[in-house]
């Protein structure tokens, strides 16, 4: 019996990231790759939780690393930083992406990246390309992904294909866009049995430019406030993340999903940076940002150009 194939996204997996691995499971298998296996390597959230409740599946495998010559396929990210422990020891059969491009392989690869809001756009695109049926489950799957990444399609990051997609992918779920990807959102924004710790890494990237090391979180609400009460122990937990990972800066966003704005804490000794990404000067290590709600489109870019 031949080798797994494993599939996965990223690490504090988003909705994309786990729905994309099943769904890339399903179109590998019905490519006639029969070995690809859907895994996870980190936490799956409540947003996402909700999805798989949905559509009652338990749960994908966890895995924390990779052994010498497994072959992988990644999906919702390219940077090492983002995936699996040792993925340098992976070969890398295929990646499906829809972000900016910070990978090398000493080898030939499948590499499809689109700029476009959610790498299930890619995915439900690759069915079409290659005449395969898209099952109910599988539109549901790719639909929650869209939802999520492009915040009901009111984020920056949303395209014309997003929406076109979409809607498409409606009629094969027989669902209500609007009403599924409402509660869904909401389901995510539960965040009261979330430590300070669990709650900074629900939704984080870590980054690096020129040697230097930052990290940006991003948690979702549906207020501000609710979440500031507990800005003390926020503050503390990301002093001590940015001592044990050696970080020049970390950011959390916490973004307002029914208003489309942001308040950014920022701490570390590059923090100085939002004031000059932004045009707007820290206050207490807080900044408010109307109408931010993306990380890739509107909080990367500036800080990446700042730091």
């Amino acid at each position: 019996m031949e080798k797994e194939v494993l599939i996965f996204g990223h690490k504090n997996p988003d909705t994309d990231s786990i729905c994309s691995s099943i769904i890339m499971e399903d179109l590998e298998k019905k490519l006639g790759n029969q070995n690809g296996k859907a895994v996870r390597i980190g936490k799956i959230n409540k947003e996402t939780r909700y999805v798989l409740d949905y559509l009652n599946i338990k749960d994908i495998p966890y895995v924390e690393d990779v052994i010498d010559g497994q072959e992988v396929i990644l999906v919702d990210h390219n940077e090492a930083s983002q995936c699996v422990n040792h993925i340098e020891n992976a070969r890398i059969l295929k990646v499906i992406d829809h972000h900016t491009m910070n990978f090398k392989a000493p080898y030939q690869l499948y590499y499809r990246t689109e700029p476009v809001g959610c790498t299930a756009t890619v995915l439900y695109q690759l069915y079409r390309e290659n005449h395969i049926e898209i099952e109910k489950n599988i539109a549901i799957l790719c639909l929650s992904a869209i939802i999520s990444d492009t915040l009901l399609f009111k984020s920056p990051t949303c395209t014309h294909t997003d929406r076109q997609v979409a809607k498409q992918l409606e009629k094969i779920a027989q669902i209500n866009v609007n009403e599924y990807g409402l509660a869904m959102l909401k389901a995510g924004t539960d965040l009261d049995d979330f430590s300070a710790e669990e709650l900074i890494h629900i939704d984080s990237k870590e980054f690096e430019k020129d040697g230097i090391k930052f990290e940006i979180a991003q948690v979702n609400t549906v207020s501000i406030e609710d979440v500031l009460k507990r800005e003390m122990e926020l503050k503390t937990v990301i002093s001590k993340t940015i001592e044990e990972k050696g970080l020049s800066l970390f950011m959390l966003a916490i973004t307002d999903i029914l208003n489309s704005n942001s308040e950014v804490i920022a701490l570390g000794q590059k923090a100085n940076v939002v004031n000059a990404a932004f045009g707007k000067e820290l206050k207490d290590d807080k900044v408010f940002l109307e109408g931010v709600v993306s990380r890739k489109k509107q909080l990367l870019p500036d800080i990446d150009k700042n730091i």
